[in-house]
Formats: structure tokens, C-alpha cells, sequence
């Protein structure tokens, strides 16, 4: 809940410190006085869009400082973890707003981005009005209403879950669908193709290999008349028979030698057998230049081919056997695509069977779960004097081809005001006074609160007076037990069933236009209930009428 709000230099505020308490909170004053101003510094420090006219003139700065306490299950806490703080028992958030617009904000005195802010608002506070056209009043969030309040998630969950494997499966299907079709009509391209491929059959780095035997093959001639030039200097006119005569001399005299030639000889043994080997890979090598005059030609030929069909396909030479594959396969897939769409149109069907089953028991969920809120706020109208008035959930089914991932239903909250009146739209049909205990009699059935979130009312008693205002902050103090309800009024019978209340009021200082806020104790809530009875002139009948009122309503604090 919220703990304090510190406001400095924001619009018409100069310096404001404010402690609010659990329970019903009020907000009192003149039209123009500056209530608002409050919500919208609430709203600053959570995260909504600053500009530089909200500064207040001649300010270099402006800073708005809200205290809210945490649960130990209260959401902001795993939204603070997942940002890298460390959530402790209360939150201090902080933002500031330059007089160039320039904004920064803190959370913990750490820096914390605008985007946090506004997901910890959403779990810290909710602010309703007369014009709430981004919660109750918007058709678009009524179902998601529905199902928070029917405890629906499970089986939301379960038709999100079977749409996306629906979707899946389509987008499979679909992809095969178009590739199979493209194959198709490139059939004849592709066999000839594919054939061309198969029968040339190119391996990968044969384009380096045949390259790298060209130029042997074109440098034959010199390398010949080298390589025989070596041949000759290792035969039997050469090194060979220099070796065996050596190897012949010194086995003549080896026995007088007391073994001292024995390892020269292995040696020398050693290496004629090593320049055997030479003499056959030379001889191997010579065998080869003259094996076949027309190697070259032949070698010439498969290379340029192969560079050709390279350039043919827009494809470097040795990712040629890779499109070979790849042009297999489509052909393959040519071949099997009746098969192959078969058992992708089953998959489909037994996925759209899935989501049928699973978006049919959420809609009879939901079904339920309208019956259950229609009698609820029934029950919450007849003691805001709306008794006559009939609420219901409509459900009706998405049109064809429009389900989503939320069902196949659409929701929306109507209301018909008197007997026989046709339903409509909430704020199509109520008028303002109406739409306000609408709005609370849904609101009390819809929320399931943590003891430490804050509900804010701007003004929702707007257009009522009398025995329905009374209702109204009767309605509004049960909503505050156990919890923080913050409101901003102008109605006595309101005010006075708050058990906090403060007075904003217009102040002139230094020449300069303020916003003061003063909290109330009990005699000067006394004058300001009266005044909001009787108008400027206070009278002792409307003090009279304000004691009447506080002493049926919450305890003076």
C-alpha cells in the first residue's frame, strides 16, 4: 500500500509531505483546487510520460518521491528481482523531471528505467474514474476481467497452448505446401538439372585437385628431363653402384676388422634400401609423364566443365555436390508431396481438434463464470439504489476465422437502467451518477486485492448526491477493510465515511499561485464537510449536518 508521497516543485506544488494510512482515504476541495495534480505526481513517479511544463516555473527541477509497503507475496517483488534489485519490506521509488524535460528515476536509490516504473505500477496501484476507458469501460479488457475473476488461467493457458500448436502446424503445413508448388512448376528445370549433376558427378575439392595436376601435367617436359637427370645419378652407373662397390670392399675385409665395420655396413645396407625406394617413386613419376598424351586434354575438359556448371548455377565449384543434394531432395519431395501434405493436413486437423476442445470448455467456463458475476453485482446494486437495473455478461461467439489464442469468444459488460430498457454498452447507457456505482459495484466483485495494493477513485461519485452518495461511500469504505482505498471527491457523504481526509486547497504566495494540502483533524473536517454542504457561507444547521454525517460515518481520526 501506499506508505507517503513527496512532491517538489511539480506543477502548482512547491513542497507537499504526505503519510497515508490503510483503510478509506479522501481528498476534499474546491473545483480547480488541485486534486488531480495529486494523481498525476502518483502517476509521474510511476512510470507515466513527464514533460517539461511539469516543472514548476522557475524551478530547475521537479521530483515526485512515493513509500509503498510490499507483502512478502506481492508481485513488484518478483518484477524487482528479474531487474536486479533486492526487494525489501518497502519500496522507495523516486523520479525526476527536468525543466528540459530530461527525465531520471531511482528505486532504492539505484537507477531504475521508466519501463520498470510503469510495470511496478500496475501492481502497486489502480486508479478508476468516471472516463476509466482503459479498464472497466473498455470492451477489449472485459474478457480478460472475466477470467481473473472466474479463475480462468489455467484454461486460458490451456487454449493459448493448443493455438500456438495450431498455428505451428498451419505454418508447417503451408511452408511445404508453397515449396512443393514451386517444385512443381520447375519440375522439368529441375530433372534436367539434377540429371545434369548426377551424371557429371562433382566431388568436393575437385577443382583444387584438378588444378593442381593441370600444371603438373603442363610443366611434363621440364620435369621430365630432370627427373631423369636424378634417375641417373642414383642407377647402377651412379650412386647405386658406388654404394654396392663400397658395401662389396669393405665386406672383403670385414672379418680382419674385429667388427669394427659392422655398422658401417648396416648402415651403408640401410641406405641402399631407402635409395631403392627413391629410384622406384622416380621411376613410378617418369612412368606417369609418359603414360598417357592425351591425360591432359582429358583433365582439361572435366575442369572447365566443372567451372562452368559453377558458373551456370551461381555457385562456387565445391558447393556444387551440395546443390546436387539439395536438388535430389526437391525432386523427392516432388515425387512423395502427395504423401507428404497428407500427413501434414492431419496434423493440422488434429491440432484444430485440440484447440476446439479446449477453446468449447473455456467458453463454458466463461459461461459460468458470467452467471456467477451477473448475480454478484446484482447483488452489489441494489444498495447503490440501482436495484431496478439489470447487469449482464454477454458472450458471443468471434466470427469465423477470428479465434485467437483467448478463445473464441467475445465479452462485453451491458447494463439496461430501468425495466424493459434494451442493454448496451456501459457508457453508452448509464449516465454519469449511474456509471459511477457501476463502476464501483463492479469494481467491488471484480477485485481480488492484496491487502497492500491502493485503489484510487477520481471522482466516481460524480453526478450523485443524497441517500446514493451515501451509498456510494458506504460501498467504498467496505472496499477499503483490509486494505487502502484512496478517493478523490466532492461528495460530503463520502468524505465523511473516510477515516483520513485531507483539504487541497489554492494559496497565494509571493506573488506565485500554490497547491496546499492540509490533513484534517477533527473539527476542521467538521467545517469542510459543511462547506461542501453549504457552499462558502458555513452555518451552524451545515456543521450540524457534518457532525450528523461523520458521527454515521468512519471514526475522526
Amino acid at each position: 500500500m501506499l506508505l507517503s508521497l513527496s512532491v517538489r516543485d511539480i506543477l502548482l506544488i512547491d513542497r507537499l509531505d504526505l503519510d497515508f494510512a490503510p483503510g478509506l482515504n479522501t481528498l476534499t476541495g474546491e473545483t480547480g483546487a488541485g486534486k488531480s495534480i495529486l494523481l498525476d505526481c502518483l502517476g509521474f513517479v510511476l512510470g507515466q510520460r513527464g514533460r517539461a511544463e511539469l516543472v514548476r516555473s522557475g524551478a530547475e527541477r521537479g521530483e515526485v518521491t512515493a513509500e509503498f509497503s510490499l507483502s512478502p507475496s506481492h508481485p513488484a517483488r518478483a518484477l524487482l528481482e528479474e531487474a536486479g534489485f533486492d526487494p525489501d519490506d518497502t519500496l522507495l521509488i523516486r523520479r525526476v523531471n527536468g525543466a528540459d524535460g530530461r527525465k531520471r528515476a531511482f528505486i532504492n536509490d539505484a537507477p531504475a528505467s521508466g519501463p520498470l516504473l510503469r510495470q511496478l505500477g500496475e501492481t502497486l496501484v489502480e486508479i478508476h474514474g468516471q472516463q476509466d476507458d482503459r479498464g472497466l469501460l473498455n470492451p477489449r479488457g472485459h474478457r480478460d476481467l472475466l477470467d481473473a475473476y472466474g479463475g480462468l488461467g489455467a484454461k486460458v493457458e490451456a487454449a493459448r497452448t493448443a493455438w500456438r500448436a495450431l498455428a505451428e502446424a498451419k505454418k508447417t503445413r503451408d511452408t511445404e505446401a508453397a515449396a512443393i508448388a514451386a517444385a512443381q512448376a520447375d519440375e522439368d528445370y529441375l530433372r534436367h538439372t539434377a540429371r545434369e549433376l548426377a551424371e557429371f558427378d562433382p566431388q568436393p575439392g575437385e577443382e583444387e585437385e584438378l588444378d593442381r595436376n593441370r600444371a603438373l601435367m603442363k610443366a611434363a617436359d621440364r620435369i621430365r628431363e630432370d627427373v631423369s637427370r636424378a634417375e641417373q645419378a642414383l642407377g647402377r652407373e651412379g650412386a647405386e653402384g658406388q654404394m654396392h662397390d663400397a658395401l662389396r670392399w669393405l665386406d672383403a675385409i670385414a672379418g680382419d676388422a674385429a667388427g669394427a665395420l659392422d655398422e658401417p655396413m648396416a648402415a651403408l645396407t640401410r641406405a641402399l634400401t631407402e635409395l631403392g625406394e627413391a629410384q622406384a617413386g622416380i621411376e613410378a613419376m617418369l612412368g606417369g609423364l609418359d603414360a598417357d598424351p592425351l591425360a591432359l586434354e582429358r583433365l582439361e575438359d572435366r575442369l572447365f566443365t566443372l567451372r562452368g556448371l559453377a558458373r551456370k548455377h551461381n555457385v562456387l565449384a565445391d558447393e556444387l555436390p551440395a546443390l546436387n543434394n539439395t536438388l535430389q531432395a526437391r525432386l523427392s519431395a516432388v515425387e512423395e508431396s502427395g504423401t507428404t501434405l497428407a500427413a501434414l493436413d492431419a496434423a493440422v486437423e488434429d491440432a484444430t481438434a485440440a484447440y476446439t476442445v479446449a477453446a468449447t470448455a473455456l467458453t463454458e467456463a466463461r459461461q459460468k463464470a458470467a452467471a456467477k458475476l451477473d448475480r454478484a453485482v446484482a447483488r452489489e446494486l441494489a444498495p447503490l439504489k440501482l436495484d431496478k437495473a439489470r447487469f449482464e455478461t454477454r458472450i458471443t461467439p468471434i466470427e469465423d476465422g477470428q479465434s485467437g489464442q483467448a478463445g473464441q469468444d467475445q465479452v462485453v459488460f451491458t447494463v439496461a437502467t430501468n425495466p424493459g430498457a434494451p442493454a448496451g454498452a456501459l457508457n453508452q447507457i448509464a449516465s454519469g451518477g449511474e456509471l459511477s456505482r457501476f463502476l464501483l459495484a463492479l469494481k467491488a466483485c471484480l477485485t481480488a486485492r492484496q491487502p497492500d495494493q491502493t485503489l484510487i477513485f477520481d471522482e466516481i461519485d460524480r453526478g450523485v448526491g443524497g441517500a446514493t452518495a451515501d451509498a456510494v461511500g458506504r460501498k467504498l469504505a467496505a472496499l477499503a477493510e483490509g486494505g487502502q482505498v484512496l478517493v478523490v471527491t466532492h461528495s460530503p457523504q463520502v468524505a465523511a465515511r473516510a477515516g483520513h481526509h485531507w483539504r487541497v486547497a489554492k494559496t497565494t504566495k509571493a506573488g506565485q499561485t500554490l497547491t496546499a494540502v492540509t490533513t484534517l483533524g477533527a473539527e476542521a473536517r467538521v467545517d469542510e464537510i459543511a462547506r461542501m454542504l453549504a457552499g462558502e457561507t458555513i452555518t451552524d444547521a451545515a456543521r450540524a449536518a457534518a457532525r450528523e454525517l461523520l458521527g454515521a460515518g468512519a471514526t475522526v481520526t
